[in-house]
């Protein structure tokens, strides 16, 4: 028999419709209606609930994953080179914290975003390259026994 499921998941709220990305837009994933089907989903966006604006510049994990952030030896920058590790780690929080009200055990997050990615993040460059790691939300969720899970079709 399979483990009861979470009745309730925080989901990145891109993928629920919300145009918070950092180009302003949002990226629903149809394939994530069936993985919450009958659960409620939370959305949030960490980057929104830091301070940072919508749109606003891309930014990538420099030095590290979010754990490393998390650790104080890497850094978070914007494609101009402002460091924004700041507002990521209080995003983070803020989603840990809103994960915790909910009753949240488990998170779907968007893939590959240096908040929300799941086993890949963006390598630091802005050329697209992916390296083994977690984004800062992600890396938190999971050290408070969050289970996080890659969106599906992202």
């Amino acid at each position: 028999m399979e483990p009861a499921r979470p009745a309730s998941v925080l989901v990145s709220a891109c993928l629920r419709g919300i145009p918070c990305r950092y180009d302003g837009r949002a990226k629903p994933s149809p394939a994530l209606d069936a993985l919450l089907a009958g659960r409620t989903a939370v959305p949030f966006c960490p980057e929104q609930a830091g301070g940072l604006d919508t749109p606003r510049r891309p930014a990538e994990l420099v030095g590290g994953d979010g754990h490393e952030v998390l650790d104080g030896t890497a850094r978070v920058v914007d494609d101009e080179g402002t460091d924004v590790t700041a507002a990521f780690v209080d995003g983070a929080r803020r989603a840990l914290a809103a994960a915790r009200e909910a009753g949240c055990g488990e998170a779907v997050l968007m893939p590959r975003s240096p908040s929300c990615g799941r086993g890949q993040v963006y390598d630091g460059t802005f050329g697209g390259g992916l390296v083994t790691g977690d984004g800062v939300t992600a890396a938190l969720l999971g050290r408070h026994g969050i289970a996080v899970t890659p969106a599906p079709g992202a």
